[in-house]
């Protein structure tokens, strides 16, 4: 999880990734930001995310991104 909260915190260090659960929906992580972020997860943890993965539930907050990472890693 601390490789995970680096990586968000290099994407968009003004955010608190550890407080803010509504990444998403309060339009705080953009569709260029999630693209950022998805070649990103994809380079460092070595998956590959689905696009139907892609969804607003995923990416709303540190930890469900977190459980997609785990959830997709488990696939392989």
């Amino acid at each position: 999880m601390e490789e995970l909260m680096e990586l968000l915190s290099a994407i968009k260090p003004e955010i608190d990734f550890e407080t803010e659960k509504e990444l998403i929906d309060d339009g705080l992580l953009e569709s260029f930001d999630v693209i950022t972020l998805i070649a990103e997860i994809e380079d460092q943890f070595g998956i590959e995310v689905p696009a139907e993965e892609i969804v607003p539930e995923n990416f709303n907050s540190a930890g469900g991104i977190w459980a997609l990472l785990e959830r997709l890693k488990g696939e392989e």
